[in-house]
């Protein structure tokens, strides 16, 4: 040591001591900032997957790979600041004494060949970084280069500082080798040479260690004082943002969107309070710990913007500008979190930035423009590609809750798609009795539930059709290829038929959070209604719209609904692995496969559908653009009922990649897909190409299973409708136990004959002391009836002698069933309300024997009970297996209604029933008693 190597020692000591506090101060202020966000309970646990993943896509470097031009370099670079803090906290020691090393191992080979190693490969990957970082410039047109609207100082800077640290290490130990001699061709090949070019001289070996040291404090010290520097935090929250990823799997957050939150818990219809909970995400501080950490960790790599079907198509949205712009408002807002939100203390630029909108255009200030918001596919391509796990769809999905749940602020659109999802259970207001309009156009008849079988007994699969498979002409070609070819291999299946309502994939993902989960409770009742019995393994669907895949595979559950789904290109597959469909007549076309981001990135299932266009003789020429980086045909995320008035469209731009795959579709060739909605947008795309010119004249879009149904021999319609034949045995049902009578009470003459106590009126379904609910069974509760979930009524006693002058007031139900508090406004102006309290999904209820006499029997009709709120439905109960309770004539989408015997009886026997006032019913709310699912409705009984 000399006084200039202590001098250095002393001053690195101070910077880095300062550098240190800064990263301390600028920790301690993110921490406190993240936790400002709601709780989210889900991310901590299973702990040991968890780590398995962090692990795994640390070291094996799964998501950057993904682009392998930068994964190599990447992994050398983070590799080098990894294992490189030993030498660099090395560095410490040695500006005071440069002979310095780590006890034990700092003189043995290996350590010389790992800091040998590291240097050379740290400079080599930061390098090549920075070639396709310069490459990749937006001096170039902005729209192609992934790094437009990076910050570039921030990545210059951490540029800079791994050059130097690199350099550094190279220097320091080769100023060791030519002052103090050493070194071995087996471990210092590289700073051998190195050492010929340097003098010996101590002072060197500590002046290259200070200058690597004040490389590492300047890198702490701009991460203390830039929180918004995603290109330097990254180093250390990806870690962490990883770890907590949605799915503890490993997996990317795909598939299912994650269900909305308040307060850490799921919010759900019947208990939501718009006064109380959080809906969606209306301000920064509405979004999970894990939603900010998310915004900080982003990296500005731009992965996402290259994959963004949007943003390369001119719209406004970039999925890296979208989070960067909510990371630097979060931490813009800062005070006025850490203040707790007491604006009071705030200066007027921090109180001006607290006071801003999430999601609003200029004239507002708003953080988020509409047009950004609402130009979302949610093909999930952004979430594949992120290195570093950031969740942008349900980020996306959240903000779009908020916008039409509380705010009912989203395109006009959507407007007439909630309002036909409300009232007639399809995306296009059709009817429901006409989705059985396809069957009359195959000539060999199809099971349909309540029609021709009454229960799943006998059958293999539901073939779920879903409303473009019933309703769009094009999409209806896929269900009845589908059907032809189940038939053919002898699959058993039926349909539901009218009984079948939307999914509400589309409601979901443009935000309508509750209109989905009430198209959800009513296809699941139906659906448990229809798998009663059935053991948990047999509840099986097979489905054509990839979207209606993902939501009853991946959605439903959380909902209460579990079945098992195949896509029908998956069960197609087996069959001909199986040897139940047999190709004999190659297509021998030229076809192009889309990709459906529902079916592929969000589920994953790329191989069956290639393997049944091989199957079938036709040869697959890919697209550029295929597999998990397929690119959207633009109809996810509601898009598919919203015009395109920005930039090209997305499905012209997807057909143009097609068309240049089949040689500018100069010879008759096909593009197949596997989903109605991509088929939809890419038939639409081909005509525009085809009106505007000789481009894609020959080319027709078809699905999948139209391939596999011109290679095989169709055989002929009696064949397939004996192939579809289940003969059911009839369900006998127990008889009712009769009731043994009561004996006569002894009649004593001494005592005074005692007040006759009236006779209890007949309560709920299974009660104590009223008849027994037709069938049996019931809720088994006392009392009134009430709808699951909810409070049942206090029971009133009906008066025994029914020549009274005025009957009771009937007591006023009890809100229940999709109740909510605080009356939540109704996306569009229009509201879900509903009367008649609803059932859970599967749950039985009936109305009982007893009520229903005291019902005709009394003089006069009950006073109109008070009105609820929001979603809270109003009336009677319905029957095992029916839809919402109903009233009057409206039906529920999909089933009939008729007047049974018990109602025409009751009407006939009232004397003189005052009119009960009804609000006019709203929504999905519907009038009279539904009948159960298939079930053909009750002939009146004769007067």
């Amino acid at each position: 040591m000399s006084s200039a190597t202590i001098t250095l020692g002393i001053i690195g000591a101070i910077i880095t001591a300062l550098s240190w506090a800064s990263l301390a101060i600028g920790l301690t202020r993110m921490v406190r900032v993240l936790r400002a966000g709601q709780p989210d309970h889900s991310r901590w646990r299973p702990i040991v997957p968890r780590l398995r993943t962090l692990a795994i896509e640390v070291v094996a470097h799964t998501r950057m790979n993904k682009f392998r031009s930068v994964g190599w370099a990447h992994w050398l670079v983070m590799v080098g600041f990894l294992l490189g803090m030993v030498f660099y906290f090395e560095s410490y020691g040695q500006t005071f004494d440069p002979r310095f090393h780590w006890p034990l191992i700092g003189d043995s080979r290996w350590y010389h060949l790992l800091a040998e190693i590291l240097a050379v490969t740290t400079i080599a990957g930061i390098f090549a970084l920075i070639v396709i970082r310069q490459r990749n410039h937006p001096r170039r047109p902005a729209r192609l280069s992934r790094f437009s609207g990076s910050n570039f100082l921030a990545a210059y800077a951490i540029e800079s500082i791994v050059i130097v640290h690199g350099v550094s290490d190279l220097l320091v130990k080769g100023g060791k080798i030519a002052t103090y001699g050493g070194g071995h061709a087996a471990s210092d090949l590289f700073t051998m040479q190195i050492a010929r070019l340097l003098p010996a001289s101590p002072l060197l070996i500590s002046t290259a260690a200070f200058v690597k040291m004040l490389a590492g404090a300047a890198f702490l010290y701009l991460i203390g004082r830039k929180l918004t520097w995603g290109v330097a935090w990254h180093r250390l929250s990806a870690f962490v943002n990883i770890y907590f990823k949605r799915e503890a799997d490993g997996s990317v957050a795909l598939g299912a969107v994650k269900p909305m939150i308040s307060g850490g818990t799921v919010l759900e219809m019947e208990t939501a309070d718009p006064d109380v909970d959080v809906f969606g995400v209306g301000r920064v501080e509405d979004f999970t710990w894990k939603g900010l950490l998310d915004f900080t960790t982003c990296t500005e790599c731009g992965r996402c913007q290259s994959q963004c079907p949007a943003w390369n198509t001119g719209k406004p949205l970039s999925p890296k500008l979208l989070i960067m712009s909510l990371r630097d408002h979060t931490y813009a807002k800062a005070p006025y979190l850490l203040a707790g939100g007491d604006a009071s203390k705030l200066s007027d630029a921090d109180r001006a930035e607290a006071e801003r909108p999430l999601v609003g255009h200029e004239d507002v200030n708003g953080i988020i423009d509409p047009e950004v918001l609402w130009s979302c596919t949610t093909c999930g391509a952004c979430v594949e590609q992120c290195p570093v796990d950031i969740e942008h769809v349900d980020h996306i999905i959240d903000m779009r809750r908020y916008q039409v749940l509380i705010e009912s602020e989203f395109p006009s659109e959507l407007a007439g798609l909630f309002k036909n999802l409300e009232n007639k259970g399809n995306p296009w207001g059709q009817n429901a009795k006409d989705r059985l309009n396809w069957i009359n156009e195959v000539d060999f008849e199809i099971p349909v539930y309540g029609k021709d079988a009454d229960s799943f007994d006998g059958y293999e699969y539901l073939f779920w059709v879903g409303c473009a498979g019933a309703y769009e002409d094009r999409a209806k070609k896929t269900t009845k290829a589908v059907a032809e070819l189940l038939a053919t291999a002898g699959v058993k299946f039926m349909v539901l038929g009218q009984e079948e309502t939307c999914t509400g994939d589309s409601a979901r993902r443009a935000g309508n959070e509750f209109l989905f989960q009430q198209l959800a409770m009513q296809n699941i009742e139906v659906l448990n209604s229809l798998f009663e019995g059935v053991e948990q393994a047999k509840k099986k669907i097979v489905v054509t719209c990839a979207h209606c895949f993902n939501a009853l595979n991946n959605e439903y559950p959380q909902v209460g609904g579990t079945y098992e789904v195949v896509h029908h290109t998956q069960l197609l597959n087996r069959l001909v692995r199986a040897k139940k469909l047999i190709p004999v007549s190659p297509v021998a076309q030229n076809v192009t496969y889309h990709d459906p981001c529902y079916l592929g990135r969000h589920n994953k299932i790329y191989d069956a559908p290639r393997e049944l266009m091989e199957a079938s003789g036709s040869k697959l020429l890919e697209m550029p653009r295929h597999g998990e980086r397929s690119m959207c045909c633009g109809a996810g995320g509601a898009r598919m009922w919203m015009e395109e008035q920005l930039g090209k469209r997305i499905n012209v731009d997807r057909v143009d990649e097609a068309l240049d795959a089949l040689n500018g579709g100069n010879e008759p060739s096909m593009i197949a897909t596997g989903c109605p909605f991509c088929r939809v947008m890419l038939t639409d795309g081909v005509t525009a190409r085809k009106d505007g010119g000789e481009v894609g004249q020959g080319v027709e879009v078809v699905d999948v299973a139209q391939l596999m149904l011109q290679s095989i021999d169709r055989i002929d319609a009696a064949a397939m409708t004996e192939n579809l034949k289940v003969i059911q045995v009839p369900k006998v049902e127990e008889p009712e136990p009769v009731a043994e009578p009561e004996p006569e009470p002894e009649v004593v003459v001494e005592a005074a004959p005692a007040e006759a106590k009236a006779a209890p009126a007949g309560g709920g379904l299974g009660m104590k002391g009223g008849l027994k609910a037709p069938g049996g069974k019931g809720l088994g509760m006392k009392g009134g009836l009430k709808a699951p979930g909810a409070k049942a009524p206090a029971a009133e006693t009906a008066p025994a002698a029914t020549d009274s002058a005025e009957a009771p007031a009937a007591p006023t139900p009890a809100k229940g069933g999709l109740g909510m508090k605080g009356g939540l406004k109704a996306p569009g102006g229009k509201g879900l309300a509903m009367k008649g309290p609803a059932k859970a999904p599967g749950a039985k209820a009936a109305a009982p024997a007893a009520e229903t006499e005291s019902a005709a029997t009394a003089p006069e009709a009950a006073a109109p009970a008070a009105p609820v709120k929001g979603l809270a439905m109003k009336g009677p109960a319905k029957a095992p297996g029916k839809g919402l309770a109903m009233k009057g004539a409206a039906k529920a989408p999909g089933a009939k209604s008729a007047a049974s015997a018990a109602d025409t009886e009751q009407a006939a026997t009232v004397p003189t029933a005052s009119p009960v006032a009804a609000a006019p019913a709203k929504g999905l709310a519907m009038k009279g008693i539904a009948k159960k699912p298939g079930l053909k409705p009750a002939a009146p009984a004769d007067a």
